[in-house]
């Protein structure tokens, strides 16, 4: 068997690639710009667009790992969010998967998102693998519709699909939202965040990487949806008291009131990040757990050991990239 995973150097890929290798498994990287000199595992991935031509990349090829896409960002600047995200991740992704079809591949892998379900949920309501409706958020709805083309795709082609809709990810090198709590705990800035009672779930690396080289190429894997966590749902308190002992660093948490923290945020503004820090977004994966088989390889505590422990190598060797708060 020969995996291509596509956004081979980013957070998700290079992971999946380092796994890989780790596991002695013939795999090919496709990363937009490959390292300096000559990798026989890497290619130039061509660009998302709707025309592009990966005949190169996929040239036998077994299995497809999709993980790159056009991502989603807080205050987006494009003139029209919603047509690029379609480009890329609904029209450019159909592309892609029907050329693997012609190539023969046997199954397609395609990293989705939980935003295909929502942006929150309701108490004892956690999300499971069915979409009641399709959702507003550009960025889930362009993985929405291109999960919906992969199923045509199928149907048509017979070309297997698995979809795997992770919530917030986390691990070594991560960035955004949880690079910037790490650098509130680390600098000892006072949080108003010690009374948010919450419930989130979210996937550490470790585990969407092992949920995904399962459906690479498990026989129940075919033609099904995926939902993912550590299974253990954290409130932002807690995660933020459980990510400080890791780090080693207690941090200095403010017991104001979540509505007072959303009235505060929405007056800056800023009302989605108060939505995000008190608001649940739950997800049920026990289906997963039933078809696959699979479990969590590492627990939540763990996983933020090795965060923490990166987090500090960066920080030692002053290189970590400066990210805005969103």
């Amino acid at each position: 068997m020969k995996v291509l995973v596509t956004g081979a150097n980013g957070f998700v890929g290079s992971a999946l690639c380092a796994e890989l290798r780790r596991r002695s498994i013939d795999w090919r990287g496709a990363m937009r710009r490959p390292p300096a000199g000559a990798d026989p595992h890497v290619v130039m991935m061509p660009s998302l667009a709707p025309d592009a031509d990966w005949s190169a990349a996929l040239e036998g090829i077994d299995v497809v790992i999709h993980a790159a896409a056009r991502v989603h960002v807080m205050r987006d600047q494009a003139a029209d969010p919603l047509a690029e995200f379609r480009r890329a991740n609904t029209e450019g992704t159909l592309t892609f998967a029907r050329q693997a079809a012609a190539a023969g591949v046997k199954r397609f892998v395609f990293v989705s998102s939980i935003k295909v379900n929502g942006e929150r949920t309701l108490p004892g309501q956690p999300f499971v693998p069915q979409v009641a409706q399709a959702p507003c958020d550009p960025y889930g709805l362009s993985k929405y519709e291109a999960e919906e083309g992969l199923k045509s795709l199928a149907a048509e082609t017979g070309l297997e699909f698995a979809i795997v809709r992770p919530p917030l990810v986390y691990g070594p090198g991560v960035g955004a939202n949880f690079l910037s709590m790490m650098r509130w705990i680390a600098r000892g800035v006072p949080l108003p965040l010690g009374a948010i009672n919450n419930r989130r779930s979210l996937v550490a690396l470790d585990n969407l990487v092992d949920l995904l080289l399962t459906c690479a190429t498990h026989p129940s894997a075919a033609n099904r949806v995926f939902l993912v966590s550590d299974g253990e749902d954290l409130s932002t308190t807690d995660l933020l008291r459980r990510l400080g002992r890791a780090m080693g660093k207690p941090p200095r948490l403010l017991p104001v009131p979540a509505v007072a923290l959303r009235w505060g945020t929405a007056l800056l503004g800023r009302g989605d990040i108060g939505r995000r820090l008190c608001g649940s977004l739950q997800v049920d994966a026990s289906e997963t757990s039933r078809t696959l088989g699979w479990k969590p390889v590492i627990c939540v505590d763990a996983a933020l050991v090795k965060v923490a422990a990166a987090f500090a190598d960066s920080d030692r060797q002053n290189r970590n990239p400066v990210t805005d708060i969103r």
